[in-house]
């Protein structure tokens, strides 16, 4: 499964959310980093949700840009 991954500029450092996976966080010096660190924290978070017999969510954000 694919999950949106949102990565945005901090204060110093990046941070990354899945909309789809509330709870799921993590923080980087970089977005490259933000990005490593967020794949481990959703593989910890969704063998959580198995070993608490919970599914793993489906993936149904989506991303888009808005020209002006």
């Amino acid at each position: 499964m694919k999950y949106l991954v949102v990565i945005e500029k901090a204060n110093g450092n990046y941070s990354a959310y899945l909309p789809d996976i509330p709870g799921c966080v993590a923080t980087g010096k970089s977005k490259e980093e933000a990005k490593k660190n967020i794949a481990e924290a959703l593989t910890m978070h969704l063998v959580g949700m198995a070993e608490d017999g919970l599914p793993a969510p489906e993936p149904l954000a989506q991303a888009d840009y808005v020209a002006l």
